[in-house]
């Protein structure tokens, strides 16, 4: 089947009175999951001051400056290599001097020191790891230290250029290689971030019931980020209506899982300290949160491309009975399957590897170390969203083929439907 300049191979042109009916069906199921999501935006939105930025970077007094290392200097005054320093510098005395790592000296590039080279005192963690000559890094600066000769402490390096790198370097491949279409993903992937930002934080600092606004924010997300990619259209809205699919089994196994299993989402430091700002906030459900919004990415790319499967399936021979359309869509979907089982769980073994290592070294079986509450959150996490976005597949292929008409082959061989226009698919597909 050759290949349309999209990414997919051909549109699907629908007779007109197929592809009215089809409008009509979508519509009176998805127009009103939209008036639900709208309702709830404008109900929950946060409204008044919210929490976000109450809580000062820094103490009274001190203040958060920058610089460029020039020099790094060992515990003992002397260099990592072993040799000496000439120019001294101010060094930690005695026990605190192990406690503090050491030090580096860094040409200070704000503050009332600018222009000036001081000493700055550095963790022993960032000191072991690669702390060298050029960095740019970020200093606590305390005024009130200036008399014990170490008014400046190490906080961060300065991280900005490389990740804005990054960035661009992803935009510009995915516009090379996506084109239009890319861009149109990208847009939607921010405005889905901003949702995160500016609706799902606020409202559930303020007190809005967490699970609810996720919903909301979840809802939200999945029709900017599947319409603006994907364009409006039969296959889009087919894909759509699979997620949700998968995003309601999601939410039910999460709900089920975190307190069947009694996971209290207070098994980091970060939990304990939003217990400690937000009294009356449920950590156990913003762990179910987390799980929701954690396969939703997935889910959308599993819809997306099961509904493109049927309708190509479809384009391809419109005489396909139903029963056989489905049949060869779950084949590709089974497919599909066979590669995601294992994505999530490989995402969270490469992201928690210091956790796994740190339950390892503990003197217990295999099978209590994975039941910690640490690595229990993160099992149940990658359960529930797998088991959602494995059975959004065969949902999002019934769908697609329960809107799909069969045509019937005429006694010359050609179909009452029209199959393949023979052009590229634009950007929006089987309107």
């Amino acid at each position: 089947m050759p290949d349309g300049h999209s990414g997919h191979s051909h549109d699907l042109t629908l007779p007109r009175g197929e592809a009215r009916r089809t409008r009509w069906i979508l519509a009176a199921l998805v127009v009103p999951l939209l008036v639900a999501t709208v309702v709830g935006l404008a109900a929950l939105w946060p409204r008044g001051e919210t929490p976000i930025g109450s809580v000062p970077l820094a103490g009274t007094g001190m203040t958060i400056e920058h610089g460029t290392v020039t020099e790094v200097i060992g515990v003992d005054g002397g260099d990592l290599d072993g040799g000496d320093l000439d120019g001294g510098g101010a060094q930690p005395p005695g026990d605190a001097a192990q406690d503090a790592g050491g030090q580096v000296r860094v040409e200070l590039s704000t503050g009332v020191g600018e222009g000036q080279v001081v000493p700055v005192q550095v963790p022993p963690e960032v000191l072991a790891n690669g702390i060298g000559v050029g960095d740019e890094i970020r200093l606590m600066f305390s005024a009130q230290a200036m008399g014990t000769g170490s008014p400046y402490v190490f906080w961060d390096f300065e991280r900005k250029a490389p990740i804005g790198w990054l960035a661009l370097g992803y935009a510009l491949v995915v516009l090379a290689v996506a084109r239009w279409r890319g861009l149109a993903a990208m847009a939607g992937l921010t405005g889905s971030l901003g949702i995160i930002v500016a609706f799902v934080i606020p409202a559930i600092m303020l007190g809005s019931p967490p699970v609810l606004v996720t919903l909301v924010g979840c809802s939200a997300m999945m029709f900017m980020s599947l319409y603006l990619a994907h364009g409006i259209s039969i296959r889009t809205t087919t894909a759509l209506l699979g997620t949700f699919v998968g995003l309601f089994i999601t939410v039910l196994l999460a709900t089920w899982g975190t307190r069947s299993a009694n996971l209290t989402g207070s098994s980091s430091d970060s939990a304990l300290m939003l217990m400690s700002q937000f009294e009356n906030l449920s950590l156990m459900d913003l762990l179910l949160c987390g799980m929701v919004i954690a396969g939703l990415g997935v889910l959308n790319d599993v819809t997306i491309t099961q509904a493109s499967a049927v309708w190509e399936l479809h384009a391809a021979d419109p005489s396909t009975p139903k029963r056989t359309l489905m049949r060869r869509g779950m084949r590709i979907g089974r497919d599909h399957i066979a590669s995601t089982v294992y994505t999530l769980a490989f995402a969270y073994v490469g992201t928690s590897l210091p956790v796994l290592m740190m339950a390892a070294l503990m003197d217990r079986t295999m099978i209590d170390t994975l039941m910690a509450a640490e690595i229990a959150e993160e099992i149940v996490r990658t359960l529930v969203a797998s088991i959602g976005l494995v059975l959004a597949i065969p949902a999002t292929t019934g769908i697609g083929v329960a809107l799909v008409r069969t045509s019937r082959r005429r006694s010359d061989g050609s179909h009452t439907a029209p199959g393949l226009t023979g052009e590229p698919e634009p950007a929006t597909m089987a309107r």
